[in-house]
């Protein structure tokens, strides 16, 4: 039974995720405003949204290790602290170069904060208690990206464009209060030593996957820059891989990759959660540039991806306990890719009603997929490993959020000649067409994997057992 204080910390971990996801993306329709501020061209400003998202990327590997050596407490007090005091620098930049150099600064708290409090949520959690915490957890990073782009219209439309950051600081004195009492310190593994070549590999591969990813996002994509970013991640992520698997004490150990559950909720779960964060902005961009809708109206129509969330929350405990994990996610991630499938035939005369209903049926199947994947993930993991396995889910969770809005912009390119193959006339909606198909396609191959689940995988959390389960290696 989950008690007041479970409770509370929960809401206080998933308030904290709310923040930082939305960070990530709130910028990017205030992107103009900055740009006039600072003296700078309006494309430059994504350096502010990538210099977040890849330092994000690059320091949540290390969290583990921190929460190790220096107590869970002290790591998520301290992010709190950085995360808040660089909000409130950020907001006080006087130059482009500052506001880059502070969201690096806040990419960092904002790595150490979520995962070391997750960790503290999920020691203290019984298996019987996982899928109504992990629903807690999870619903900061749906509504984030979803409310994104009209938090950040109205922001820039009746205030300065620096509120996009000062918000935070009310919410991180907030937080701080709240988890100085409410976050207690873990048993630390005093006297493991830092895997430094762990740490260059792994943290430099996925530097340099993310920031080609943002290179691939932009609108004139400078090619000789992103290939060589992406052959340097491929070739250092390879080397950490091999790395991480023969090290005694890994800086992410990818031995938690051996439980069925877990290497399936990391496997499909980062495809599902790459396409389901391009939605939200492939959205936006087809009723502004295409349908000629201003951003709020344009961000008040995503809004409903989050109505979807929260209405089926309530129903998410009952469908898992009565279909179990596999049909569940079957049916989850098959029906967000209809919807992307859907999606991708609006036209300017297509019914507002038709709009909002369809938002809203993605919105339902994000909600539960992501749900299904963030508790499977732990449902059979050894408590030894548990730190292990929240340190790498984390970090492929980062990864593949960060990746999402690249999949859509080369998909969206993507769409410019392959709509050309589609039969009728070619419009300005063709190329968004054939983005949300392929974006459909990849949602598909995580329908696959989730195929493969055993049909009682995960009967701890849900209570379901069968006697035909297979034994879970410890």
């Amino acid at each position: 039974m989950i008690d007041s204080r479970q409770r509370s910390t929960a809401l206080l971990v998933a308030g904290c995720f709310f923040m930082e996801n939305l960070d990530g993306t709130i910028v990017t329709t205030a992107a103009p405003r900055i740009g006039r501020a600072l003296h700078v061209p309006s494309t430059s400003v994504s350096l502010v949204i990538a210099a977040y998202l890849v330092t994000l990327a690059v320091f949540i590997p290390l969290s583990g290790w921190l929460a190790d050596r220096w107590g869970a407490r002290r790591v998520f007090l301290s992010a709190i602290v950085i995360f808040t005091l660089s909000s409130l620098a950020c907001a006080l930049s006087a130059n482009f170069g500052e506001l880059v150099a502070l969201r690096v600064v806040q990419g960092i708290g904002g790595a150490m904060m979520v995962p070391v409090g997750r960790l503290v949520v999920l020691s203290k959690t019984a298996k019987s208690d996982l899928l109504r915490v992990m629903s807690m957890l999870v619903w900061p990073a749906l509504i984030a990206p979803v409310i994104a782009p009209l938090a950040g219209g109205l922001i820039v439309t009746y205030t300065s464009w620096r509120w996009l950051f000062a918000i935070n600081v009310p919410l991180g004195l907030i937080a701080f209060a709240v988890a100085w009492r409410l976050i207690e310190s873990l048993q630390s593994a005093v006297g493991t030593s830092l895997d430094y070549p762990g740490v260059l590999l792994t943290c430099g591969g996925l530097g340099a996957a993310t920031y080609a990813a943002h290179l691939l996002s932009e609108s004139h994509v400078p090619w000789p820059a992103a290939i060589g970013f992406a052959v340097a991640a491929v070739g250092l992520l390879v080397a950490a891989w091999r790395h991480l698997l023969l090290a005694e004490h890994p800086l992410v150990n990818l031995r938690t990759l051996r439980v069925p559950t877990f290497a399936a909720a990391v496997g499909g779960g980062s495809l599902f959660w790459t396409t389901i964060a391009a939605v939200p902005f492939l959205l936006t961009l087809l009723f502004q540039d295409v349908f000629g809708w201003s951003p709020i109206k344009s961000g008040a129509v995503v809004l409903f991806v989050f109505v979807g969330n929260v209405t089926i929350k309530p129903a998410t405990t009952p469908l898992l306990r009565r279909f179990g994990f596999r049909t569940v996610l079957v049916a989850a991630t098959s029906g967000a890719a209809a919807t992307m499938v859907v999606a991708g035939l609006f036209t300017p005369d297509t019914p507002l009603i038709l709009i909002v209903v369809i938002a809203l049926l993605n919105g339902i199947g994000r909600s539960v997929g992501l749900t299904c994947y963030s508790t499977i993930g732990f449902s059979e993991m050894p408590a030894e490993l548990l730190r292990d396995a929240n340190t790498l889910q984390a970090t492929a969770q980062q990864l593949s959020v960060g990746l999402g809005v690249p999949l859509a912009a080369v998909a969206l390119r993507a769409g410019g000649p392959l709509g050309r193959l589609l039969p009728g006339s070619v419009g300005p909606g063709s190329a968004y067409t054939v983005a949300f198909v392929l974006l459909a396609a990849v949602a598909l191959i995580a329908t696959a994997r989730a195929l493969r689940l055993h049909p009682d995988a995960g009967s701890q959390v849900t209570k379901r057992s069968s006697p035909e389960r297979p034994a879970v290696p410890g």
